[in-house]
């Protein structure tokens, strides 16, 4: 199981806890993880990514063991720590003004 901790407005929208665990088929990546939440929870597709080209939305950001994974290819393989399930993959909602 792959722990994700979603942000208050995707966890409200999606009617769930903070950490959620879902199972994701091997390679453990950013695009796997992403594809198993919205399949796990539909009402989440196109809030963190664009339904159309996949790219992750603008405020949203991805970080998994201390580390930002944003901008890596979706595609990577993450930590072995987010993929047996010690350490928890991270959706941000990022923050913005002045």
């Amino acid at each position: 199981m792959i722990r994700v901790i979603l942000p208050t407005h995707l966890r409200r929208l999606a009617n769930t806890n903070r950490e959620v665990q879902i199972n994701v088929t091997a390679p453990i990546t950013v695009r796997a993880i992403l594809d198993s939440l919205e399949e796990t929870y539909p009402m989440l597709r196109g809030t963190i990514r664009d339904q159309s080209t996949f790219q992750r939305r603008a405020f949203i950001r991805f970080f998994a063991c201390g580390q930002d994974y944003s901008h890596v290819a979706v595609d990577d393989p993450l930590p072995d720590s987010v993929a047996n399930g010690t350490e928890p993959f991270w959706v941000v909602g990022a923050m913005a003004g002045g």
